[in-house]
């Protein structure tokens, strides 16, 4: 918890087996919960959406954790049909990042099909459902259509208040609630924007010499892309 005059936060906060921590709300608790209940899958694969910065780059790393040493992730980019065999035989469980469309089709296609047949697990993120890709391939789409899928909602105040506090302290940074209290009522609620107005406001605090005070952070707000 955070003491003095920042925010104290009601919200679960866990070590990512190793990793960075994680802030558990709501908005990502099913997603969690799957993960919590791995290898005890309802189905061998598992898609989880949402938007950039939500968190799933972090929740593929916790998969990594919990499935073992036998366990890569890759990117979307990294994914192409020549790849796959060697990819196979160095993991058994596998999290594939969706960072760009349009993705392999042939490659994931054979990527899904093996790793069912050898009892492995399949993890794909995404910032929208497996639905909305722009899949070609018939098979390709019927497959992606019987994954169980989970959504990374939005933050609410509470965890948008963390993710804020968190990346300040990830900084090495301490900031009054005042001004955690300013950004949420005048910041596009996200999590890229909450990052980006970390990154700003770190570097206009060091630029100028000035601690970071409602003041500055207005600063940094009228001044986003």
């Amino acid at each position: 918890m955070i003491k003095n005059n920042q925010l104290t936060l009601a919200l679960g906060h866990r070590s990512a087996f190793g990793l960075e921590d994680f802030l558990v709300a709501p908005s990502n608790e099913e997603a969690v919960n799957w993960l919590d209940k791995y290898p005890d899958w309802s189905f061998f694969a598992l898609a989880i959406y949402g938007e950039e910065s939500c968190g799933k780059s972090h929740l593929a790393h916790v998969f990594k954790t919990k499935a073992g040493k036998n366990t890569s992730i890759i990117q979307s980019t990294e994914l192409v049909l020549d790849a796959v065999p060697k990819l196979l035989k160095q993991s058994e469980n596998i999290a594939v990042e969706v960072s760009e469309e349009p993705i392999d089709e042939e490659a994931l296609f054979h990527l899904f099909n093996a790793i069912k047949e050898n009892g492995g697990f399949l993890l794909l993120t995404a910032r929208k459902p497996p639905a909305r890709w722009n899949v070609k391939l018939p098979d390709l789409r019927s497959r992606l259509s019987t994954i169980p899928i989970v959504e990374i909602y939005p933050p609410d105040d509470a965890l948008i208040s963390a993710v804020l506090v968190k990346l300040f302290s990830d900084r090495q940074i301490r900031v009054g609630k005042e001004v955690i209290s300013f950004l949420l009522r005048n910041m596009e609620r996200s999590f890229a924007t909450a990052k980006m107005i970390v990154e700003k406001s770190d570097a206009l605090a060091l630029s100028s010499k000035k601690k970071i005070t409602v003041h500055l952070v207005r600063e940094v707000l009228k001044n986003l892309d």
